[in-house]
């Protein structure tokens, strides 16, 4: 594989695997949050759920328009996770295919 497409597959491997824990990461945190475990007040705890808020919402949210939610139980962390997983499965294949 060119010398240049290799470690950009790998950077790309890791920043999706990155977006993969920022969702989980929101996903605890809305959880956390709803049960009032955690208080959005708090400064640090705003700014971290606004944070994963804005970085994952784009994405989120055009699924949601695809899957609706089921009894209160939104489905879209799921389905992009498995979408990610799956692009991560396909970018190992091509880097094992081409010798990266």
């Amino acid at each position: 594989m060119d010398v240049i497409a290799g470690p950009l597959l790998k950077l790309l491997l890791t920043v999706i695997d990155l977006y993969v824990w920022i969702v989980v990461i929101g996903v605890i945190l809305n959880w956390l949050t709803t049960f009032k475990v955690v208080n959005t007040s708090n400064r640090f705890v705003y700014m971290v759920g606004e944070f994963i808020y804005r970085i994952t919402e784009p994405v989120l949210g055009r699924i949601r328009r695809i899957l609706p939610v089921l009894g209160g139980f939104d489905l879209s962390p799921i389905a992009l996770i498995l979408g990610l997983m799956l692009l991560q499965d396909v970018l190992i294949n091509v880097m094992v295919k081409f010798g990266a």
